[in-house]
């Protein structure tokens, strides 16, 4: 029983390494995105009290669907016996939970914005930051740029890699996809804006609460992670107990923290909060032992946190197959 989901989730990962994300046309993420931008306008009200009830279906009607067509999915697998069904549950769990994973399409828009900064062109490098972050970047400066870049890896981190893996301990499929239904909400609605205020609440409150403890064991984690990569842990331990609250959300610090000490940089948010004691100019090479950072961690993390979440599950018989 340990074994099927232990080896779907290395060949989700794997997969997720070697070729990405799929085109958005067979991307499950990006249909639940579709849906909830669907519904969107037809809860925004007048009233208070009508939007933030309606802000829970934008999560409520996405999961239903989500965990309706999981369902029938293990109902048909369900159908199947012996070795067949072995090699179609790993196969179809890794393929399915690597759409939860963004750990390629990440490292690719970091390099995107990287490769205008190399090639001069600034104003492309905002331009394409822009993508990954919610800042305003167009009078930002090469560093803080680059800054940026190694936020929003160390920040997506969770959201794209050990929250949907932490989720898939517990429940399977259905809390990876669930989770990523949130946090998708979450980024699209979950601002505190005039629009999205009342409607994105119910995303921010529950994405807020999902990864309160994913993000503190992701930090924990990124630090192991940098004994392993020869990183200063010791500094990646320091500044995330004591920069890990400086950040708005009460999640993303610590994974943020964690990535500033290990790289012995300063990472900062204008007019927001500084990070970390280290240099705060940054490289190409800053970036990409950001990425080599995100990788070591997935792999550290499915295997001291998510693969024993999995086991003890199993042997209390609530883990939940598909």
């Amino acid at each position: 029983m340990i074994a099927e989901p232990a080896l779907a989730i290395f060949l989700a990962l794997l997969i997720d390494f070697t070729f990405g994300d799929p085109k958005n046309k067979f991307h499950p993420t990006v249909w639940v995105g579709t849906l909830i931008a669907k519904l969107v306008p037809y809860l925004q009200s007048s009233s208070y009290k009508f939007e933030r009830l309606a802000g829970m279906c934008v999560i409520i009607i996405p999961a239903f669907v989500v965990v309706f067509f999981l369902f029938l999915l293990g109902m048909v697998l369900d159908m199947i016996t012996g070795l067949l069904y072995t090699i179609l549950s790993i196969s179809i769990v890794a393929i399915l939970l690597k759409t939860t994973l963004a750990i390629k399409g990440m490292e690719k828009h970091a390099i995107d914005v990287v490769s205008s900064l190399e090639a001069g062109n600034l104003d492309a490098a905002r331009e394409r930051l822009s993508m990954i972050v919610k800042r305003d970047t167009k009078d930002l400066d090469e560093d803080h740029v680059y800054s940026a870049v190694v936020e929003s890896i160390s920040e997506n981190i969770v959201d794209g890699v050990t929250g949907p893996l932490f989720y898939f301990g517990f429940f399977g499929l259905f809390g990876a996809f669930v989770y990523r239904t949130i946090n998708t909400a979450d980024s699209m609605v979950g601002y505190k804006t005039s629009i999205f205020r009342n409607v994105g609440w119910f995303a921010a409150t529950s994405d807020k609460i999902l990864n309160y403890i994913p993000s503190r064991l992701t930090g924990l984690v990124m630090v192991l992670s940098s004994i392993l990569l020869q990183n200063n842990w010791r500094e990646s331990y320091r500044i995330m107990i004591r920069d890990c609250k400086k950040t708005e959300s009460p999640n993303a610090g610590y994974p943020m923290a964690a990535a500033a000490g290990a790289l012995d940089a300063k990472l900062e948010k204008l007019d927001h909060y500084s990070i970390g004691d280290g240099t705060a100019h940054f490289s190409k090479k800053h970036v990409a032992s950001t990425i080599t950072l995100m990788k070591v961690t997935s792999i550290v993390f499915a295997v001291i946190i998510v693969i024993p979440i999995i086991s003890l599950m199993s042997y209390l018989g609530w883990w939940v197959h598909v």
